[in-house]
């Protein structure tokens, strides 16, 4: 049956939910429409950007009648700038979408009738949260501007005057490196002809400690000179780092080797008491604050008495695995990037933490080997990027064993397919879960989970 709808073409829909990634979902005689810019109770008119057979996709143009959620955005970049997605929805409404998706995902994609959630966790501050931002370069008639992606677009980068989600001091160090750029007549590379110098700048704030990092990306080349860009950078006496990298690629990335230009080489941030150096590339989670939470509830779920083996998979530069070691015996971390892990050895030794290890690799392939250095855990923390647990580390992971399993998820689709071979074919069971509010204004939702090992390994 062909579908009801046809590309470009203009309908009247009103928006019943969001749906996981933020599109508003509205249905035309029970055929789903997923629609951009749409909140819930919304009459909208939309344009259909692109149909398929069981759904179509389509952009609001107008909302006819504003639902009882829709509030009045206060950036003045909102809607184009990409940076947010529900300045314009109730944040009591962002949180119940949030708390929803992840009831959701766990019923649909986990098969778990009746997850064990407990209610989620609002964020403590839902503006000027973020720790960490990166900017891209884009060339305007007036010289280079710094800004973020348009909403939906990789190839449009819109100037930010004020961004909702850094500091001020954010704002300001930004907007110096925009005038620094002008003063010198630089230009913005240009992601179509490959032309051009300046590419991006990564900005990062220590919010416990007031210590800044400041990043400047360039194409390759020393076009500039470096002394007065630190000068530039000096003047903010907050700024105690300061980076130059090249990339010489197509690809627009920021994780790449940095020369350092003056300062330490890295900051400083403090979560739950403890010190933690922060380098360019090093993996810290982007809300302060929420971190904290977030590792609370880690620590809640562990229930550490003090005699536990610990393994930290991703363990990034050590923050999750150094806050556990206090009620733990050891803890035993893996990560994938030496930077980082190298940043995990220096943290333990600077908070005076004699019970850790960190260990550089890929986490599918060291657990057997982890196992031999340090033993049977008797609990596993895993805190994997969006795809969740690639198959080879599921599956030796399950096959560990580990009493207990604490799943620490960015994306509740991947954690829920997840829980779902651990219990199948490992035999493990859910029993307590809740989901962080990190991201505010965002479809983003974090969730930490609590496995026990109740049943049988049937994996073949």
């Amino acid at each position: 049956m062909a579908p009801p709808v046809t590309k470009d073409e203009e309908l009247e829909l009103q928006i019943d939910s969001l749906a996981y990634g933020g599109n508003g979902v509205a249905r035309l005689n029970g055929f789903v429409v997923f629609v951009r810019r749409g909140l819930p109770g919304d009459t909208v008119r939309a344009r259909v950007t692109k149909v398929k057979r069981n759904h179509a996709e389509a952009l609001a143009t107008e909302i006819l009648a504003p639902g009882p959620v829709r509030v009045e955005a206060p950036c003045q970049h909102y809607p184009a700038c990409g940076g947010c997605r529900f300045q314009d929805l109730a944040y009591d409404a962002q949180l119940a979408a949030k708390a929803d998706q992840v009831a959701d995902a766990l019923r649909r994609l986990g098969g778990i009738a009746d997850p064990p959630l407990e209610p989620i966790v609002p964020a403590a501050s839902i503006f000027h949260y973020r720790n960490k931002m990166e900017y891209s370069f884009t060339q305007y008639e007036d010289g280079p501007t710094l800004g973020l992606h348009r909403a939906g677009r990789w190839d449009e980068v819109l100037e930010i005057e004020k961004c909702w989600l850094t500091t001020d001091l954010g704002n300001d160090v930004r907007n110096a490196v925009q005038a620094w750029a002008r003063e010198e007549g630089l230009e913005a590379y240009n992601q179509e002809t490959h032309k051009g110098y300046l590419r991006h700048l990564v900005y990062r704030e220590g919010r416990k400690t007031g210590q800044v990092l400041v990043q400047l990306v360039t194409a390759e080349g020393e076009r500039f000179e470096t002394g007065y860009f630190v000068e530039a950078m000096r003047r903010f006496p907050e700024v105690r780092s300061v980076h130059w990298a090249i990339n010489d690629s197509p690809a627009e990335v920021t994780n790449l080797p940095t020369k350092l230009l003056w300062g330490d080489d890295s900051i400083e941030e403090q979560l739950c008491g403890l010190r933690f150096r922060v380098s360019p590339n090093a993996f810290l989670q982007t809300n302060t604050e929420m971190a904290e939470r977030l590792y609370g509830i880690v620590g809640e779920y562990a229930a550490l008495t003090g005699t536990e083996t610990v393994w930290d998979l991703y363990c990034g530069i050590g923050s999750i695995g150094l806050t556990l070691a206090r009620n733990a015996l050891t803890v035993w971390g893996i990560e994938v990037s030496e930077e980082s892990v190298a940043r995990a050895i220096e943290n333990a030794e600077l908070n005076g933490i004699t019970n850790s290890a960190f260990f550089a690799g890929n986490v599918g392939l060291a657990i057997e080997e982890l196992r031999e250095r340090s033993g049977a855990p008797d609990l596993v923390v895993v805190d994997p990027p969006r795809a969740g647990l690639a198959g080879k580390a599921l599956r030796r992971l399950g096959r560990i064993g580990a009493p207990r399993i604490v799943y620490v998820s960015c994306n509740p689709t991947t954690l829920a397919s997840d829980l779902k071979t651990l219990r199948e074919q490992f035999g493990y069971e859910l029993h307590r879960a809740q989901a962080v509010d990190m991201f505010p204004h965002t479809p983003h939702v974090e969730c930490v989970t609590l496995l026990e090992k109740t049943g049988p390994t049937l994996e073949p």
